[in-house]
């Protein structure tokens, strides 16, 4: 018996404004892992196990007698973000939004997973992923140190997401890097604060992080190979200072981004170099930690043809595009290519879509059965039943 496409598209449409309506930070997805496995055992899949990795469900799903293995995976996570807007299905949770549209993810694979479970047409065995924690780079890692390839094995692995700015409805991807590595860095600076009108006698700080500031934009600018990607964003200074008090610490706070491991370590040193190098300047100490937190999604080359394969089935044609140049946001999918060869994907959201992490963010609900299908289509063609 073949889904009626017009009643999971209203399905998919109440599962997504419902999960948008309770919101939950990374590993805290209770709620919504229960939601998802209700659904899961009700489409009627082989296997759904919970706690994997924390909040993290893994269904099961077999037909025919292939032993070929593929993973479709969703993130469940929302973040730390007032939602703005009247919407009726608004989060009902203080200050946790999904604005970026993992509400959507979710329902895209919840919606696939009943296609395939209902319609079948493929020999071999889904695993349907659904994540904890993407936000914050820990979901995958997690799902994995609690034995995800060893207890529920998958051959690849494929995953999508949404894109404002691209009309729903247009399909995007591209062989090898697609979404950057992200460092994390907080540089602290101490010396001696004091009285403001007597800046002479202490030695305060703050002068020495505004240039360390201005100095840090010359990483990429002269120290990095323009050829290569990079970025460093500093996103906050902190001072113990106050108006009539000059400041005795300052941290600097913010973010790098690469997508070869070389620029990253190179990112680092030329960072610690700057640091030292502008501390000594204004004679106060400076310490520099700087941690890993995502590394680059590279697609596989040989699967992201497949996806263009899979989705023209799905999309006209002429809405299947190449990406030409890979984003610098992050993306801890990532994780699970260290394991095995996939290819991520980006669906659109909406030429009018407010941007990801936006407090009036909100995911299409059009766009949800092309990523269903997407999901379908994949599934069928790398697990044939011919």
């Amino acid at each position: 018996m073949s889904v009626d496409s017009r009643k999971l598209e209203q399905d998919m449409t109440a599962w997504r404004r419902d999960l948008h309506s309770h919101p939950e930070f990374g590993f805290d997805e209770k709620r919504t892992a229960a939601f998802v496995a209700r659904k899961l055992r009700e489409f009627g899949l082989d296997e759904v196990v919970e706690g994997v990795g924390g909040t993290g469900i893994v269904g099961t799903l077999r037909r025919g007698g292939g032993n070929r293995s593929i993973a479709l995976r969703a993130d469940m996570d929302a973040l730390r973000i007032a939602e703005q807007g009247d919407r009726p299905y608004r989060s009902q949770t203080a200050g946790v939004m999904h604005a970026c549209g993992h509400d959507g993810h979710t329902a895209m694979l919840l919606g696939a997973a009943q296609m395939l479970s209902e319609d079948g047409n493929f020999d071999g065995t889904v695993r349907f992923i659904f994540q904890p924690a993407e936000e914050w780079g820990k979901g995958a890692l997690a799902m994995l140190d609690d034995g995800l390839m060893t207890r529920f094995p998958f051959d690849e692995i494929y995953g999508l997401h949404n894109m404002p700015g691209l009309p729903v409805g247009v399909f995007q991807t591209r062989a090898g890097a697609i979404m950057s590595a992200e460092d994390n860095f907080e540089i602290v600076l101490k010396g001696v604060g004091g009285h403001a009108a007597r800046p002479h006698s202490g030695n305060e700080v703050l002068v020495a992080a505004c240039a360390l500031v201005t100095n840090l934009q010359t990483i990429v600018s002269r120290r990095l190979d323009p050829t290569d990607i990079g970025v460093v964003s500093v996103t906050e200074l902190l001072t113990d200072g106050t108006r009539n008090a000059l400041p005795g610490l300052a941290r600097i706070l913010g973010d790098a981004r690469s997508f070869r491991p070389e620029v990253s370590a190179a990112i680092e040193k030329h960072m610690r170099r700057i640091a030292e190098g502008t501390a000594l300047a204004y004679n106060v100490s400076a310490e520099v930690n700087y941690t890993r937190e995502f590394v680059p999604l590279l697609n596989d080359a040989a699967l992201a043809e497949e996806a263009f394969a899979a989705a023209r089935s799905v999309f006209p044609s002429e809405n299947v595009k190449v990406r030409r140049e890979p984003m610098t946001g992050s993306e801890d999918f990532a994780r699970f290519l260290d394991h095995v060869p996939g290819c991520f994907v980006f669906l659109g959201n909406g030429e009018g879509s407010a941007p990801l992490h936006n407090p009036n963010y909100d995911f299409n609900d059009a766009g949800l059965i092309h990523g269903a299908k997407f999901h379908a289509s994949i599934v069928r063609r790398r697990l044939n039943a011919s």
